[in-house]
């Protein structure tokens, strides 16, 4: 039976800042679990598995049944339902959100933080599997158990028409279709296992114009397999490392997830690097093709793509930069002279690998980065210290659930999770009665906080400051993000606020001055706050975005999210430490504000770039302007948004996004208007922000009644359909927010609004 494992190392090639807080793996022991249980998971995949086309997202069942078992509930309250007609009361709300706790705190590890699934995207194992086949190590890394649950995964998200998509929820694509399909075959399913559905997979991508009309990331794993050839590849050049950092187009200047990306692709471009030619390998040049591979075109696979994978088509510009590039530049640098400038490129790429690896604890960024960044070590040498370092920190990317074994889009969504638990669990005012659970949490924040900025010359290594600053995930990961920091110093702003007797001690106020010192310094000039670091190139960049599939890559861009948080944290901070940097302080806010009025639609709605979607956005929207002291009345802003939510409210009561509005940025219902329990939360805490309860409370009233309908015999909450998204186009799970953000809700509902009755 599989067992998650909180906050443990058990490997000397694993290295630490914090003794592991916040670190989940899985690991698979045979002795464990009872005849009982093991049915009891069973009973999970097959109940997944016969209604996979109808719930393709998982809701983490084999977590829940381990906690069960580890963190029993001290009682349940019975279960409340209520009519349409029935007027809600403090004291049944009050039922509702203890259910609620009481359940969300079983679901908490011991280190204070809440794991859950951090999957959705389908093209991340298969970077995974190709690299630990490349390299030898597969059957080493992953176990039986590992192979079979990944193989569970792939099958249960197949598509009925044959294929996969780009992530668990989206139509087949050839970037999906291809690289799972490899991914089996590359874990020992045959051309014509899995009861027909290999074979589907393969008519699907055949059907569609075969694996030349893969992405251009989809035809870099094949390359370094050796599935595709490298000329039928546009350029990667890694001489673009050693240009002037003055120039626009530096990748010091691009967002720092495409920098860390195509900084180990250029690399393994440059050397223009195959792996071992096995019979396997062979059979796919056989299988992934209309015609025999020597009698393919390869010049004109370079600029294909199937229309089912074409989200941002390549602009002219790029046609000709890739084929100037293919042409005229890489024959002068694959030999000599030019050749002596490939070395020194390469050098310098491969330094910034390890740069990377070693400030994150060999984390890495991210998944796609750290699985390529591993096998560039290992090209540079099969023995090296890292590609052993690199080895056990794989697990931490890897969760399981009834539909099997993903790779995660981070190493977990940890801090993020704890810190909107807390701040929700505080909003009930039932703090008392939950101090363990808040205490727990508090600490979880408080360790994850990062104290040192990354090592060496910043600059040099194109890094922003990263002292005081919380990550998205854990310590060990490092890296700073602008919300992220944001929002452990609201949890722990608000957590100060409370006697440490129930909720522990305050956490120091140099450190808080640290955070906001890293909030200070991310805001650009127009006044918004992009991700990681400072806007640093211009939009047009994005011309030469060469990943068909995703959107908006290039640069950081500004967003509401991270806008709003910052002038919410910086708000509650200012309220609590007036004489610390007060002018800086009041300037950020109020640029601030004029950044997210300036990027409202004109629906009234922001766009939510990092959620599902025009609902999450105003969320942020709103919560920004009331922070920093606007309301309804002095606010065309929130008025407007307050009738965008309002135009949206569902006959249930709730509200609801598919993420179609992500991808086609237009506001679409799910299928059959049904309600979503996050949306609806995020509404709900929008409208309360705003004074609804004053205006008309009727509403809120009914959005309340949906949540407390949706609530489930346990008090957990149910997993409805995928609410995080990145880059517009791809989907990704957070799997806690059904239990945050209906607590959050029902929380500011019984405080503000039937306290306000």
């Amino acid at each position: 039976m599989w067992k998650l494992k909180i906050a443990e190392g058990g490997s000397p090639w694993l290295r630490t800042l914090n003794n592991h807080v916040g670190r989940q793996v899985w690991e698979f022991d045979p002795k464990l679990g009872t005849p009982e249980e093991l049915e009891e998971v069973e009973k999970a995949r097959e109940d997944y598995h016969n209604h996979r086309f109808v719930h393709k997202h998982s809701s983490d069942r084999l977590m829940r049944i381990q906690f069960a078992k580890e963190n029993p509930a001290k009682d349940v309250l019975p279960q409340i339902k209520v009519k349409d007609t029935e007027d809600l009361t403090d004291e049944t709300v009050t039922t509702i959100l203890k259910r609620a706790i009481n359940f969300h705190s079983t679901l908490q590890a011991h280190d204070g933080h809440w794991p859950g699934d951090y999957g959705g995207p389908m093209f991340l194992l298969p970077g995974l599997v190709i690299t630990l086949s490349i390299t030898g190590a597969l059957n080493a890394v992953l176990s039986d158990e590992h192979r079979k649950e990944i193989c569970r995964y792939l099958y249960n998200h197949q598509n009925e028409d044959g294929g996969w998509g780009l992530h668990i929820e989206g139509p087949s694509t050839m970037f999906g279709s291809v690289l799972t399909y490899v991914t089996l075959r590359l874990l020992g399913e045959g051309a014509k296992d899995g009861k027909g559905a290999m074979e589907n997979g393969r008519k699907w991508i055949l059907d569609h114009g075969s694996a030349t009309a893969i992405t251009s990331w989809g035809k870099m794993w094949l390359s370094v397999l050796g599935a595709f050839e490298w000329s039928g590849n546009n350029p990667l050049p890694p001489e673009i490392w050693l240009l002037p950092y003055i120039l626009p187009i530096h990748p010091g200047r691009m967002w720092c997830h495409c920098r860390m990306v195509y900084l180990p692709m250029s690399y393994l471009y440059g050397k223009r690097f195959v792996g071992s030619i096995t019979p396997t390998v062979l059979s796919l040049r056989k299988e992934l093709f209309n015609v025999p591979y020597h009698e393919i075109d390869w010049n004109q696979a370079r600029n294909e793509c199937a229309k089912e994978d074409l989200y941002y088509p390549h602009p002219l510009v790029q046609d000709i930069l890739w084929t100037s590039l293919h042409k005229a530049v890489e024959p002068v640098l694959m030999h000599w002279p030019g050749k002596k400038l490939r070395e020194k490129a390469l050098k310098t790429a491969i330094e910034h690998i390890h740069y990377e690896d070693e400030n994150s604890r060999y984390i890495c960024i991210g998944p796609v980065n750290k699985v390529l960044n591993m096998l560039c070590c290992w090209v540079e040498d099969p023995n090296s210290e890292a590609f052993k370092l690199h080895i056990p920190r794989i697990y931490d990317y890897l969760w399981i659930a009834e539909d099997g074994m993903k790779m995660q889009g981070y190493n977990g969504s940890q801090l993020w999770d704890t810190a909107f638990a807390v701040q929700a669990i505080v909003s009930t005012n039932l703090v008392e009665e939950y101090s363990s659970t808040l205490r727990k949490g508090h600490k979880f924040i408080k360790d994850s906080q990062v104290l040192e900025n990354g090592s060496g010359d910043l600059d040099f290594w194109y890094r922003h400051i990263s002292k005081g600053a919380w990550p998205f995930s854990t310590g060990d990961h490092g890296w700073p993000i602008s919300d992220c920091t944001a929002e452990g110093l609201k949890a722990v702003l608000v957590l100060s606020k409370i006697p440490s007797e129930i909720v522990g001690e305050p956490l120091d106020a140099n450190r808080l001055y640290d955070a906001v010192n890293v909030i200070l310094s991310l805001q650009n000039g127009d006044g918004g706050f992009a991700t990681y670091e400072l806007t640093r190139s211009y939009r047009w960049l994005e011309l030469i975005n060469p990943a068909e599939t995703f959107g908006d890559i290039v640069i950081d861009y500004p967003y509401v999210e991270c806008t709003s948080a910052a002038i919410q944290a910086l708000a509650s901070f200012k309220k609590l430490y007036p004489g610390h940097r007060p002018r800086e302080i009041e300037q950020c806010i109020k640029k601030g504000v004029e950044f997210i009025e300036k990027i409202q639609e004109s629906d009234g709605s922001w766009y939510g770039s990092w959620g599902v979607c025009f609902t999450y956005g105003t969320w942020f929207g709103v919560k920004g302007l009331v922070a920093a002291g606007m309301n309804y009345n002095n606010s065309s802003s929130i008025r407007k948004a307050c009738d965008f939510l309002l135009s949206k409210q569902l006959d249930s009561g709730g509200w609801a996004e598919s993420y179609l509005s992500c991808q086609n940025k237009e506001y679409t219902n799910l299928k059959g208007n049904r309600s979503h329990v996050v949306n609806t939360g995020w509404a709900m805490l929008a409208l309360i922000d705003a004074g609804q309860a004053e205006r008309d409370p009727t509403p809120l009233h009914r959005g309340a009644r949906c949540l407390i309908n949706s609530q489930m015999e346990n008090g957990d909450f149910p997993q409805e359909e995928i609410m995080g998204v990145f880059n517009r186009n791809c989907m990704i799970a957070y799997s806690a927010y059904r239990n945050i953000f209906p607590i959050w809700a029902l929380g500011e509902y019984r405080c503000r609004v039937l306290g306000f009755s």
